[in-house]
């Protein structure tokens, strides 16, 4: 009969942990990074890895603008992840903010395109929010329908979808395009400025980031304290549970990525209105994308999108800054960032699970 040993440990759960406690694991986890990153610039480049991380700092807090361009950015993202955040809490995974964002954008450029010499202002911007938020939520609601009815895989229906809002953009830039042959719409309404958000304090950004925090703020009421919110948590934990308790699930799924999708066209109504002022199949920047990232490190915290939006927006704009600054390959400053945001991920398992040792008893056993 042979004899078999327990392991030298296991994985668990933690039950819970001091949020102190927590706090000091991912900060360690970020001082390695930057440890390990300073040995990999010293090596690599032979360059003072100091100096790299002011650069990177730089990059946000250089100057007035580079810090409201930073906030700006910071905006978008979190419009975009609180989007998809309710979607993920019910655990639909909706990879088709990409294309929820240009749907958005498209209705608010045809708004500013049809409508800009024909309505004034102060008219024409709630009608784009309309448009954007409708064809937003339409777009959300497609793949919902299809779940709540059929079971379809839910992920793949939205990327697909993703791709179809990129050709329908593609198509609408090729009839607006100005010059004609230009393949691009261009500024739209310059000289006019019809359906453009206005400056607050002198600030082109300022309305976007406070329509975003309110809308943070929104989400995170409507997630942790109405009942839509607690139906999504039941679903998103069992959908056999919902329905023995009488929730209507099918309504659920469809009823939320409506509002995912609305989000989505929100983030597509600020970026051509309230930014670029004119459409492009690239105008979302592969946000829809990122917000996933974000979501997921924030535990589906609105409030905490708030530093993890930050933290993205930062690396990101450092990395563009080391590029730039010291004429090195855009991969180098990508691997910097990359191994930071590692860190802060892989740290995550040390917060949530421990490794429980074997016993002295079942040692000697």
């Amino acid at each position: 009969m042979t004899k078999t040993h327990a392991p030298l440990f296991h994985i668990a759960k933690r039950r819970s942990m001091k949020w102190y406690h927590a706090m000091a694991i991912r900060a360690l986890a970020i001082i390695l990074a930057l440890i390990l990153d300073a040995v990999i610039t010293a090596m690599v480049t032979g360059l003072n890895p100091l100096e790299i991380y002011v650069t990177i700092f730089k990059g946000s807090f250089g100057t007035i603008r580079k810090f409201w361009v930073l906030m700006q950015n910071i905006a978008i993202l979190l419009c975009v992840s609180i989007a998809v955040t309710p979607a993920f809490k019910m655990r639909f995974w909706n990879i088709g903010g990409e294309g929820q964002i240009l749907v958005g954008a498209l209705a608010t450029a045809a708004c500013m395109i049809l409508l800009g010499d024909k309505v004034p202002n102060g008219l024409l911007i709630p009608i784009m929010a309309i448009a954007s938020i409708l064809a937003g939520g339409l777009w959300g609601l497609i793949p919902a329908f299809f779940k709540a009815r059929w079971n379809t895989n839910e992920t793949l229906f939205t990327l697909m979808m993703n791709y179809v809002a990129t050709q329908l953009v593609a198509f609408f830039v090729i009839i607006w395009e100005v010059p004609k042959g230009a393949g691009q719409i261009g500024i739209i309404n310059q000289s006019s400025q019809s359906g453009w958000f206005p400056y607050l304090g002198g600030n082109a950004y300022l309305l976007n980031i406070i329509i975003v925090s309110i809308l943070t703020l929104f989400i995170f009421a409507y997630l942790k304290y109405s009942k839509h919110g607690y139906e999504i948590s039941v679903v998103g934990e069992s959908e056999r549970t919902a329905r023995y308790i009488g929730i209507k699930v099918e309504k659920v799924i469809m009823r939320t990525m409506v509002l995912s999708g609305a989000l989505c066209g929100i983030a597509g109504l600020l970026l051509v209105a309230g930014t670029n002022h004119t459409v492009t199949t690239s105008i979302s920047g592969g946000r829809g994308f990122t917000a996933v990232m974000v979501s997921w490190l924030a535990k589906f915290n609105p409030l905490y999108m708030v530093l993890t939006s930050f933290l993205i927006v930062f690396l990101e704009r450092g990395a563009s800054a080391i590029s730039s600054n010291y004429g090195l390959n855009a991969s180098f400053a990508d691997i910097i960032t990359g191994i930071i945001l590692f860190f802060i991920i892989a740290c995550e398992f040390f917060v949530n699970y421990q490794l429980v040792w074997r016993k002295k008893e079942e040692r000697r056993a």
